[in-house]
């Protein structure tokens, strides 16, 4: 079974499009917990409006916190699952209805990667992603969240909830460090509406030409905090 994990903030109306896309997925096999991070639009009702429309035999947890940011919502949904493979989906997130299906066939005929993750586009973005491959993720964060990752081989310390920004980076960087690898699937299987957890994105021209950007600098001290943490150069 997939537990899809979904921490969600002030984003009620974009929640109900990613679970209707998860509604309509080919597989069938899994359970969803939301965590509602301390949200102040009436995300619970409104998930419970939908809920109460919604025929299915799949279990739905919701559970609420206070704000405390999306690593902390992410192991709060974690320490409730009961699922052998993980899928921590954003709330601003659309679905293919082969997207777990797809994955979860990849992980099963991949037995050496802990984790699988596709392609996506951001609004009309395309994020390709690519191969693979260690050198390079220990250089720059590219990998996202959304991958779907054997339980198993999930860090005993899950999300580290201390890292603000490059969470995806900095989970797939302590797997690396610990003899785990992932597998890039070769498919588009989400995308991701603006505004949402990876709004700030900018052309990598941005960040080389105007360092004296605000959105720059916090970008460039997140990346120190990583590569600090890490012991990357």
């Amino acid at each position: 079974m997939i537990s899809i994990i979904i921490p969600v903030y002030n984003q009620a109306s974009k929640l109900i499009k990613t679970l209707e896309s998860i509604a309509y997925q080919t597989l069938t096999d899994y359970e969803v917990i939301i965590v509602n991070d301390g949200s102040r639009d009436q995300v619970e009702k409104i998930f419970a409006n939908y809920y109460q429309k919604l025929k299915t035999d799949h279990q739905y947890l919701f559970l609420n916190q206070e704000h405390r940011g999306a690593p902390a919502a992410r192991n709060h949904g974690y320490q409730r699952a009961h699922g052998d493979y993980l899928f921590f989906c954003d709330a601003d997130a659309i679905l293919k209805r082969e997207a777990l299906e797809m994955m979860l066939k990849t992980l099963i005929e991949h037995p050496e990667a802990s984790y699988v993750y596709p392609s996506f586009y951001w609004g009309r973005k395309l994020f390709k992603v690519g191969e693979f491959n260690p050198d390079r993720l220990r250089t720059a964060p590219g990998i996202h969240t959304m991958a779907l990752i054997r339980r198993a081989d999930f860090p005993v310390d899950a999300w580290d909830e201390k890292i603000k920004k490059f969470q995806d980076w900095d989970l797939w960087l302590t797997m690396l460090e610990q003899g785990k690898s992932g597998f890039w699937l070769n498919q588009v299987l989400f995308k991701i509406s603006p505004g949402g957890t990876i709004s700030s994105w900018l052309p990598s021209i941005i960040y080389k030409l105007c360092p004296f950007l605000p959105v720059v600098k916090k970008y460039n001290l997140a990346l120190k905090i990583i590569k600090e943490k890490h012991g990357l150069s």
